[in-house]
């Protein structure tokens, strides 16, 4: 596995080794992942101790910046993280594009930052000036720091969960943005599907993020939901809108997005695909995240 991680530049949080992605022969269980000063290895099935300790001594070995190597077991029960190196660290704070986020290790299945969508949040950041964005399903509200930070004018987030929305508010606040210059964030603790008055209310936008999760227990199933959200684009966007409309299900790839879209709200002019990093390589078409930019063009 270390043969596969040529990086040189460890200041910024990024993936190491994506074995997720099938690229790699006998590797596809496991992922390695910087998030500074950790080392995270993530593991879909068991191992032998003696590799994975082999594997973990070398990890640690590719920057003197690293103090801790951690193994997360997502094949077991509630994801447990074990320290295998080092410090017991469960809290950090690591950059990306300059600007920084809060990470929790060993208290839930996800760390607080998704490093596939790094490209998706540059672009959010470099296309946010002065804009109105509806951030949906928010989680952590990183799109929303890369937003403000990029002079958007107003940022609403909206998520189920006022857990992760308080972790978002935590971010803002690490990078300085809970409110500045004017600037206004919201943060909205309420259900997409059943909350379109509270979502209107703050409108209307000029840029839509979309990043569902592929499913989750009595809120989402986003084969049958994501037409319920693009149906709404003309309640809530200005002409000329930008979406960017992300998914992550490795069953669904970027036609069904394309198609939903044609049938819900053909106003919507496709525009084009945001790559992911390059670490993300997939064996299978399809199969990775899928980050879309379209534009909405009402008719006259």
């Amino acid at each position: 596995m270390i043969k596969h991680i040529h990086t040189t530049n460890f200041t910024d949080s990024q993936r190491l080794f994506h074995g997720r992605g099938h690229a790699y022969q006998h590797l596809s269980h496991v992922n390695v992942d910087w998030l500074p000063p950790v080392m995270l290895i993530t593991l879909y099935q068991d191992v032998e101790q003696d590799w994975l300790l082999t594997q973990a001594k070398a990890i640690a070995l590719l920057t003197n910046e690293c103090r801790s190597v951690q193994v997360q077991r997502r094949y077991q029960k509630f994801a447990p993280t074990e320290v295998l190196l080092g410090d017991a660290i469960e809290q950090t704070i690591v950059s990306e594009n300059g600007l920084n986020y809060h990470i929790e290790l060993g208290r839930a299945q996800n760390s607080g930052l998704f490093l596939d969508m790094s490209c998706g949040r540059t672009w959010v950041q470099a296309n946010a000036q002065d804009k109105n964005v509806l951030n949906l399903f928010a989680y952590t509200c990183a799109f929303s720091v890369a937003a403000t930070a990029g002079g958007a004018k107003q940022v609403v987030n909206i998520d189920l969960s006022k857990a992760s929305l308080s972790k978002g508010r935590a971010n803002h606040q690490l990078n300085n943005l809970a409110k500045k210059n004017g600037k206004q964030v919201v943060f909205e603790g309420v259900d997409i599907f059943k909350s379109n008055s509270r979502i209107k209310k703050y409108g209307q936008y000029d840029l839509l993020i979309c990043d569902p999760p592929s499913f989750q227990m009595g809120s989402v199933h986003i084969e049958r939901d994501y037409a319920k959200i693009i149906r709404r684009i003309p309640q809530w966007m200005n002409a000329d809108a930008k979406l960017v409309l992300c998914l992550n299900s490795p069953d669904l790839d970027e036609e069904f997005l394309k198609n939903e879209v044609a049938r819900e709200c053909p106003e919507c002019i496709f525009l084009q695909r945001i790559a992911n990093p390059s670490v993300f390589k997939e064996a299978y078409s399809g199969k990775g995240l899928k980050v879309l930019i379209f534009q909405y063009k009402p008719t006259q």
